[in-house]
């Protein structure tokens, strides 16, 4: 990947070799597609599987986001987790949405939808937002990513996000409560990640 090609670009200039991958999602062994040019392209990074260890099961319906959802190991664990839920699935990465698509697909997770965020209904409200956010894009890019969709949290919906400690977890969940005016906590650390609890208004 070159320096200009980043998994957060719409669309990666590197080769798009797809290759089969077995992954455990939501326990289970499945196999998806993975590919250069998205995030993670071995496999389940760590920061996703400290997500997945440390947040509560989702509940059985409602409106679900996976943002910034790379080859899609988030919205496929929700929507397998979940299977009356709607799942958005949500990247500004062309690759990325096509891989998560296809990766639903082969898992029959109909209601798993991957999409530029231009694409999501404007009054759409989130009940559950998981999200391993690209922090490398930096604060201005994440905080505008941050604010156009914490606030659609519905009245009693829950955001979870990932971030690595020594990368501004804590500087983040005081971005949150400050500037969004949102509860932001600290839900869990684990190997060097924190795992931060938005709670929605109401």
């Amino acid at each position: 990947m070159s320096d200009h090609d980043h998994y957060f670009t719409a669309s990666p200039a590197s080769a798009d070799e797809r290759r089969p991958l077995r992954v455990h999602l939501a326990g289970l062994p499945v196999d998806v597609e993975v590919a250069g040019g998205v995030f993670s392209p071995g496999g389940l990074d760590k920061g996703t599987a400290v997500l997945f260890d440390e947040v509560p099961a989702p509940p059985p319906s409602g409106t679900f986001v996976d943002l910034g959802c790379g080859w899609g190991p988030v919205a496929l664990t929700l929507g397998l987790l979940a299977p009356g839920a709607d799942v958005w699935a949500v990247d500004v990465n062309e690759r990325a949405l096509d891989l998560t698509r296809r990766n639903a697909a082969a898992l029959g997770l109909d209601r798993v939808r991957a999409v530029t965020a231009e694409e999501v209904p404007a009054d759409l409200r989130v009940d559950l937002l998981w999200s391993n956010p690209p922090i490398r894009v930096g604060k201005a890019v994440l905080h505008a990513l941050l604010r156009a969709w914490l606030p659609r949290l519905a009245p009693g919906g829950e955001a979870f996000l990932v971030v690595q400690r020594n990368l501004g977890s804590d500087s983040l969940q005081r971005w949150v409560t400050t500037e969004l005016a949102l509860p932001c906590e600290r839900h869990a650390s684990s190997r060097g990640f924190r795992v931060l609890r938005v709670t929605g208004p109401g």
